[in-house]
Order: C-alpha cells, then sequence, then structure tokens
C-alpha cells in the first residue's frame, strides 16, 4: 500500500504541465482568497500569519539544510533581505490591500502583466538586451494593464482617474518584478534552503506592519472563515505552488515553464465569476486580450532569438 502511494506521488511529481498548471490555479486563487478575506481579516494580518506559518513549516523541513548552507547565503544576506521585502512582505501587503478596492478580475489581469514588468526591469537593471518584438509586446501587454486602471475609457488617465485598487496592483507588480530580477543573482544554494531564508525575511518584515495595524485600531484578527482563508494563503500560494514550480522549471526550463504565468488572468478571471459572481465587463476581455497577446508576442521573441 505504501509503495503504491509512493509510486503514486512519484509520478505526480514527475508531470512537469500538470504541477504547472496546479501552480497557476493557486496563485489565481489567491486574488479570490483576498476578496473573500475582507470582513474575515485584515490585510496586513493576512501578510503577517500567512509568513509566520510558511517560515515555522519551511525550517521545519529544511532547517538543518539551510544551517550547513548559512556561509554561502550569508555574503549574500543584503540582497536576499531586499528580495524578501519586496517580493513578498511588499507586494503581498499591496495585493491584499488592493484586493479592498478593486475586483479580483482585476487583480488577476493586472498580475498576468508580470511578465513585461520583469523584462522592463531586467533592460533596466541588468541591462539585459531587449529585441524589437520584446518591446511591441510590453507596449501591447502595459496598454492592456491601462485598459484596466482607466476601466475602459483611456482618457480617465489623463485625468489620472485610476481605481486606487488597480494602481496599488500595479505598484506591487512592480516591487515583485524586482524580486524576479534579483533572483538572476541568488547564491548557488538548494531553492528550498533559499524560499526558507526568503520566508524568515517577510515573517520578521512584515512584523512592523502587523504592529501598524494594532496602532491604528485597523487590525481583525481572523474569524473561522479568516483562518480557513489564511491556511489556503499559507498552504497553497505560499509553498505548494512554489514548490511545484521550482519543479516544473527543473523539468522543462525557465522558457517554457515561465508561460504557464500567460494562465494566471485566465484563471483568476474564471474563478472570480463563477467562485465571487463578479462581472465580466468587455473591457476586462479587451483588456485580457490585450495582455496575452503582448505577452505572446515577448516569447515569439524569445523562440526566435532560442
Amino acid at each position: 500500500m505504501a509503495r503504491t502511494g509512493t509510486l503514486a506521488l512519484t509520478s505526480f511529481y514527475s508531470r512537469p504541465l500538470l504541477l504547472l498548471s496546479l501552480t497557476t490555479l493557486f496563485w489565481s486563487g489567491n486574488a479570490i482568497a483576498g476578496r473573500l478575506a475582507i470582513g474575515e481579516v485584515s490585510p496586513l494580518a493576512v501578510v503577517f500569519l500567512r509568513w509566520i506559518a510558511v517560515s515555522a513549516l519551511m525550517i521545519a523541513l529544511y532547517g538543518r539544510q539551510t544551517v550547513a548552507e548559512w556561509p554561502l547565503l550569508k555574503k549574500h544576506l543584503p540582497m536576499i533581505v531586499v528580495m524578501g521585502i519586496c517580493g513578498f512582505t511588499a507586494f503581498n501587503s499591496l495585493f491584499y490591500i488592493a484586493a479592498h478596492e478593486t475586483t479580483a478580475v482585476n487583480l488577476g489581469i493586472i498580475q498576468g502583466a508580470m511578465p513585461m514588468f520583469v523584462l522592463f526591469g531586467a533592460f533596466v537593471i541588468l541591462r539585459a538586451p531587449v529585441r524589437m518584438l520584446q518591446i511591441v509586446g510590453a507596449l501591447v501587454t502595459m496598454s492592456g494593464v491601462a485598459f484596466i486602471a482607466s476601466q475602459g475609457d483611456f482618457a480617465r488617465l489623463a485625468e489620472f482617474e485610476v481605481n486606487p485598487g488597480d494602481g496599488l496592483m500595479i505598484i506591487a507588480c512592480v516591487l515583485y518584478a524586482l524580486y524576479a530580477v534579483l533572483l538572476r543573482k541568488r547564491p548557488a544554494v538548494s531553492g528550498l534552503v533559499f524560499f526558507t531564508v526568503l520566508s524568515v525575511v517577510a515573517a520578521v518584515s512584515s512584523l512592523p506592519l502587523f504592529v501598524l495595524e494594532i496602532a491604528q485600531g485597523t487590525l481583525q484578527m481572523p474569524t473561522a472563515k479568516g483562518w480557513l482563508i489564511v491556511a489556503y494563503i499559507a498552504l497553497f500560494p505560499s509553498c505548494l505552488s512554489q514548490i511545484f514550480f521550482m519543479r516544473g522549471v527543473e523539468l522543462i526550463g525557465p522558457g517554457r515553464a515561465g508561460v504557464f504565468i500567460n494562465l494566471v488572468p485566465i484563471f483568476s478571471s474564471l474563478l472570480a465569476v463563477m467562485l465571487l459572481g463578479e462581472p465580466f465587463h468587455g473591457y476586462h476581455a479587451i483588456a485580457l486580450t490585450l495582455v496575452l497577446l503582448g505577452i505572446a508576442l515577448s516569447e515569439r521573441s524569445n523562440a526566435k532569438r532560442g
């Protein structure tokens, strides 16, 4: 019986398409969880409790390995701290605050434009070469994001009438792009060990934000439903998706694995409509098309270069 279970687990862990599809489904579910958390738990409490749970689990599983690889990690500690704060603490804090101001559909579509933010960050920070087709793809994708932020009316951008939640989500994407770009410079240690250290940084750096909510009188500890939401966020978008994504990259490479991020806005839109009953307007369809078209153009450029 145990052997059958082991074989089933091995077979599951050897299927990159399934692992990467589940990864993007879990990430998409994060937008739904952010909306469901309203009235059940305050945003910064979600962030703090999420990373406390994740870091405790990762230390229990990979604590000894982290200690063994600490001499190398210590040399890169300033960069790791910046990555943990930007990619985990700040991104998640803005994400859950934005969820109070905008829809899950908008969150998913803007998050789906992440590859373009990363492309721009790699060009600015790493001076990575950019092909013309990638530039065209980036412009098309960003026009989709602008279409969402203006709710289908570009004239509103000239008047600075942007939904606050959409604006916060765009800033969150910029911060996560910085984290993603710096990933290319991460120390040569185990991916799970590196994630363990990042989760600890996130837990520590989210504590002041948690205290801030207490000081402002806006803290809401989770209700019974809130604890279920926090548990989902900690287990699926935070832990399993990271493990599945790293395994997917290991099996088929970062280029092919990265394409699966395109599923995030699609899954987010479907889940928001089915589970939350959110409306899907015409401008959502146009924006989603522009985002996916822009990413497709960029991927085509990468394929040609390959």
